[in-house]
């Protein structure tokens, strides 16, 4: 194997390259990933179903085609992990929920038919929060996913069993579903790259339905060019995804090492001054916008202020959708069925045992949200207020390039800290959930460490389509801070 992608440190960039050049096969650069993980999944809990097998065959046919001749993808030979909303054919697709166990989709996703394309190598299905409706990977039906940076920490979620398999280095690209922040915030609590893109640039054509006016693919990596190899591979329009957008266009690599000079970046002030904000994330910030300033950027203050209503609007909008989505699990057509006979008694069986308590909440939410008397004064009201959360947002982007934002008010919580609190939980989304409302692209980047050695990540938000731009700032604050090439020690002690 070429030294420059020997063993389970290397990028999907550098990967790909020895690939197609056939200085590096396709099948031992796997077998190293899938030996390394078989070291550590079960000690972080990243993965509800792995893919061993198929990603050993996966693999032989990247180096078989490398070896006819024919060209090879972007990704050639680079281990992938999906979290276990995204549909594979033929490979079990739970949500993370008993009521799905046993659903093998008899078709791929979108995201999937083009990861195949680009001779990617799919290696499992990462554990989430159930049909992705948490923020600490503790819903799954199955078991938690612990944080590769401190084992009795979260790794956050819904996505975060593709997170900490990134930051593990059990995947170097991983993909995600971010709803409200569920790609960004694991991303930041496993100091890991996070991106969620514009609403409608990545198809949700076979990813299993949330809230269908907010969720989004988004990929996990560990450096800014490769996610946006990764954010390449599957962005772009579909047919089958009637939300999905001809604007989106591939993230020139070469444009990401234009650095910050001639940028400016907004800071909502506003969203800085509430309670809640942990010294060291506020001190991180202000180190990087300091370090942003002079490398060349422009600061200016903007504000949001309806973003102070973005949590309240996002838990009308997305429990309301939410109880449309999963109304169709009802032990009829697939997964769970508890129990025969009368139909009203096996509907409230199967729903009441195969949901767990969190789905539960948010399905009653929604429910009411939209019941007879009170959509109008709840359903109704929430989304005018998020046209004005999307208006500020674009005000604010009128005259910057992008903005600098937290990611989450705290470095990594414990396990179980929060899950009797459920309004603590959500609060921990705070700075997430505007840019899902305002359907804008988001980025969060590895931007340092706190006191007890969590990782740190900040977010940048830009103008829609932007994907390219926020990707240029990280890549040129990757170049000044070693945050992003810091590894936990689980991916360092259990490979040594």
């Amino acid at each position: 194997m070429s030294e420059s992608v020997k063993g389970i440190g290397a990028t999907a960039e550098a990967i790909a390259a020895a690939v197609r050049s056939g200085n590096a096969s396709a099948e031992e650069i796997t077998r190293a990933f899938l030996a390394h993980a078989d070291k550590t999944a079960g000690m972080l809990g990243t993965y509800l179903h792995r893919m061993s097998e198929e990603a050993l065959r996966a693999a032989r046919a990247v180096d078989a085609k490398r070896a006819s001749g024919a060209p090879l993808g972007a990704l050639a030979g680079v281990p992938v992990a999906i979290k276990d909303n995204i549909c594979i054919r033929g490979v079990p697709t739970t949500c993370g929920s008993t009521i799905l166990e046993g659903y093998r989709p008899p078709y791929d996703a979108h995201v999937i038919e083009r990861l195949r394309a680009a001779d990617a190598v799919l290696v499992g299905k990462t554990n989430c929060d159930e049909f992705a409706m948490g923020s600490s990977t503790e819903n799954s039906a199955y078991h938690p996913t612990k944080n590769p940076w401190d084992l009795a920490r979260v790794p956050g979620g819904s996505s975060g069993g593709s997170a900490a398999a990134v930051a593990a280095r059990e995947a170097p690209i991983a993909y995600g579903s971010d709803t409200g922040g569920s790609v960004r915030q694991p991303a930041a609590f496993c100091g890991v790259y996070g991106l969620k893109p514009t609403y409608g640039a990545v198809s949700r054509y076979g990813l299993v339905a949330f809230a269908s006016s907010l969720d989004q693919i988004g990929p996990f990596a560990r450096t800014a060019r490769d996610t946006a190899l990764a954010y390449n591979a599957v962005a772009g329009p579909d047919a089958r995804d009637m939300t999905s957008r001809a604007e989106a266009r591939p993230i020139d690599l070469a444009a990401l090492e234009g650095g910050m000079k001639g940028l400016t970046i907004g800071i909502p002030r506003d969203l800085l001054e509430g309670e809640g904000l942990a010294p060291e994330i506020r001190a991180c910030f202000d180190s990087a916008a300091a370090a942003f300033a002079s490398h060349g950027a422009r600061l200016i203050d903007v504000s949001l202020p309806s973003a102070k209503h973005a949590i309240a609007t996002y838990y009308l909008i997305a429990p309301a959708e939410a109880s449309s989505n999963l109304a169709r699990y009802d032990g009829v057509r697939y997964g769970l069925r508890a129990g025969d006979g009368d139909l009203r008694a096996m509907y409230e069986r199967t729903r009441g045992q195969g949901f767990g308590r969190e789905v539960r909440r948010r399905i009653l939410l929604g429910t009411y949200a939209l019941s007879a008397g009170y959509y109008d004064a709840y359903y109704l009201r929430a989304q005018k207020v998020r046209t004005l959360v999307r208006g500020d947002f674009l005000k604010a982007l009128s005259g910057a390039d992008a903005l600098l934002l937290p990611v989450t008010p705290t470095t990594a919580f414990g396990l179980g800290e929060k899950v009797e609190d459920p309004l603590a939980m959500y609060l921990n989304d705070i700075y997430s959930i505007p840019a899902s409302l305002a359907g804008v692209p988001a980025l969060s980047f590895p931007a340092g460490f706190g006191a007890a050695g969590l990782p740190i990540g900040l977010q940048l938000v830009g103008h829609p389509f932007a994907e390219e731009t926020l990707l240029r700032i990280a890549r040129a604050y990757e170049t000044w801070c070693d945050a992003a090439t810091k590894a936990p020690p689980i991916a360092t002690e259990v490979s040594a």
